[in-house]
């Protein structure tokens, strides 16, 4: 499997001792995907400058750039975006529930993507997002794989109301069906261009 872009059952990120496990009992887990990473023990804080990289609205795909773009501008109409409804406004930032060992370990880079990094382990990173339908984490880590390692990819949830809800149902088939699928493809690409090796073919 090693490389494969395929999404993966909820069990591939549960069954695993992750630290943010700690930080979201409350939330959902919306979304588990294994990278076109493959790589070594030590390329973990490579995968972490690749995402911190990844911009949809420079997607190499027209439908991703215009989807980001779509949703930019609708939740500044409705203002879902608008600072009272984001960390320290509507919901608590999760670094106000991280131990001291986390709080004290790097935060991570900045990002592209609107999210604000929790923390950067060894072989794990978060980051975190809240506007006025959802707080949301971004999680990465690194595991075995075969001979190798690659990246794997979860999205935890945390919907606000029938609102986070109804919008967490109404953009699921656009991020199965296009989002995630040219995500990875941008994502390979980067680690390509970052010094990894290429993901073997899907058999």
């Amino acid at each position: 499997m090693a490389g494969s872009r395929i999404r993966l059952p909820s069990t591939a990120h549960t069954s695993r001792p992750w630290r943010i496990h700690e930080l979201t009992r409350d939330f959902r887990l919306e979304d588990v995907w294994a990278l076109p990473t493959p790589g070594g023990p030590n390329d973990f804080p490579r995968l972490v400058q690749v995402l911190a990289s990844f911009d949809p609205e420079r997607s190499s795909s027209r439908a991703v750039r215009t989807l980001s773009a779509t949703r930019w501008k609708i939740g500044e109409l409705l203002g879902w975006d608008d600072k009272g409804a984001g960390l320290g406004s509507r919901v608590p930032t999760l670094r106000d529930r991280m131990p001291a060992e986390l709080r004290d370990a790097p935060s991570g880079p900045d990002s592209a993507l609107p999210f604000s990094p929790l923390y950067l382990l060894e072989d794990e990173y978060a980051a975190e997002i809240a506007n006025e339908t959802v707080h949301a984490v971004l999680h990465l880590g690194w595991v075995p794989d075969g001979a190798g390692y690659r990246g794997q990819m979860a999205v935890l949830v945390k919907p606000n109301g029938l609102l986070g809800n109804a919008y967490m149902a109404a953009i699921k088939p656009f991020r199965h069906l296009i989002v995630y699928p040219r995500m990875m493809r941008d994502i390979e690409r980067g680690w390509r261009e970052h010094g990894g090796a290429p993901a073997p073919a899907r058999a």
